[in-house]
């Protein structure tokens, strides 16, 4: 049966994750094909693709070599055992990430989501200080508005309510860092604010009140992304590295969305000057072809887990699919592809003719605020009154339907993030198709 005929009994059963359903099932936006740039829709129409699907596909839809890679890897090894057993291209991959992260980062686990890599990074910082006899350490830091999956560990370090709101008491010896946004001092900044580095001293306050003594880490996204592109204050990671560091707490950057070029690097703490204990990844790291996702972990976390007889499990934590052959092979040709096209050179070089095309829709209807750094911006819209939300899902629907673009909303803002393949053609559209779609706005 063609797509299009499908009715709206016939898409009920999927039970769609972050999505208003019964808006969707009365009038579906449906995708059926991609290349480069542009979705494709079941009706024939081109979508352009402003936020690389979920911040994920870095590289443009369905490039040649990730495709190759993944179908040739598919009739050569489907599956093997991430236990105990391992593949020879899996020691590929995680030697070009240790090479790619900064400092001593040079040490790979390997999960599926974002979510997963979190948790993981959560229980190595737990297994760490506890090997080290500082098993009283097992409070974590987050941040208010901080987005870390949607695993029992990430939506408790994460600070935004709505994920939060409908689960209960979650993981307890959890405490968060004030979100690093004030409209009314960084309102039009572009790149990092000159405002909201005195934020980080809160850690000061959060340590005096806990105890250094029984705080195992401090998570935070780099850069805020689903929260609506948060940028960080000048000067605002570095503090938190030198309390942490002073106060024996890991610190964890969290760059699921940051990572592999949105901001001009492999990694995002390189273009901030940070070098944390533990890096979280996903998304970018197999242009979203095939899930895969991992934490970066300093060489002093490895070698005090490399304890005990040699024969003994060191770490009693992994997933069936970790390091899966599939994605893998995606990881690997995709990771060729930003170094033989220099699409993190190219972002870097992109990102001022970028931030001027999203600067100049100020002063449009309903536009409260706009955001760029990097290859990624917030676009904040007034809400309606008493109906926040809704001028943000018009927002959505009208750009699908009406200006084939596709963007990415938190709750009243536009965030892009274009495929770092982009032109400025490219981002010109995009440009114009958000100007059009705003005067058109109620």
């Amino acid at each position: 049966m063609p797509p299009l005929d499908m009715k709206p009994n016939e898409l009920e059963s999927y039970w769609m994750p972050f999505t208003a359903n019964r808006a969707f099932k009365q009038r579906p936006r449906l995708i059926s094909g991609a290349k480069g740039m542009n979705f494709t829709t079941p009706d024939g129409r081109t979508v352009l693709d402003a936020t690389s699907g979920l911040y994920c596909v870095n590289a443009g839809h369905c490039r040649e070599p990730i495709v190759k890679a993944i179908q040739e890897a598919a009739g050569r090894l489907d599956y093997s055992p991430a236990f105990q057993f391992a593949t020879p291209p899996v020691f590929e991959l995680t030697n070009q990430l240790a090479l790619l992260a900064p400092g001593d980062l040079d040490y790979a686990l390997l999960a599926n989501s974002g979510s997963e890599a979190v948790d993981t990074a959560m229980k190595v910082a737990l297994s760490y200080h506890k090997i080290r006899g500082e098993g009283a350490r097992t409070r974590f830091i987050g941040r208010e508005r901080g987005y870390h999956g949607v695993c029992f560990g990430g939506i408790s370090v994460g600070g935004m309510v709505n994920n939060r709101k409908a689960f209960g008491n979650m993981l307890t010896g959890v405490d968060h860092l004030p979100a690093t946004y004030n409209r009314a001092k960084q309102a039009y900044a572009v790149g990092e604010p000159e405002w909201g580095a005195e934020l980080a001293e809160d850690l000061v306050r959060l340590i005096g009140l806990h105890d250094a003594s029984t705080i195992a880490a401090v998570i935070v996204e780099p850069v805020a992304g689903s929260t609506g592109c948060i940028a960080p204050p000048k000067g605002y990671l570095k503090r938190l590295r030198e309390i942490t560091a002073q106060h024996g707490i890991l610190l964890i950057f969290d760059e699921v969305i940051t990572g592999f070029g949105r901001m001009g690097y492999a990694f995002s703490a390189e273009r901030f000057g940070v070098v944390p204990d533990m890096i979280t990844f996903a998304k970018g790291v197999t242009n979203g072809a095939v899930p895969m996702s991992g934490v970066m972990v300093r060489k002093g976390i490895y070698d005090a887990h490399m304890t005990g007889p040699d024969y003994a499990v060191e770490l009693f934590h992994g997933f069936t699919y970790s390091g899966h052959p599939l994605a893998v092979a995606a990881a690997n040709a995709t990771l060729g592809v930003y170094k033989d096209e220099g699409l993190f050179e190219r972002a870097r070089a992109m990102e001022k003719p970028f931030a001027d095309a999203m600067m100049s829709l100020k002063g449009l209807p309903h536009v409260a605020d706009i955001r760029p750094i990097g290859m990624m911006c917030g676009i904040d819209l007034d809400s309606v009154a008493g109906k926040v939300g809704q001028r943000g899902y018009d927002a959505l629907e009208r750009a699908f339907f009406e200006h084939d673009l596709y963007i990415r909303l938190a709750t009243d803002t536009i965030v892009t993030a274009p495929p770092l393949i982009a032109t400025e053609s490219d981002i010109g559209q995009i440009r114009d198709r958000i100007a059009a779609l705003l005067k058109g706005l109620a």
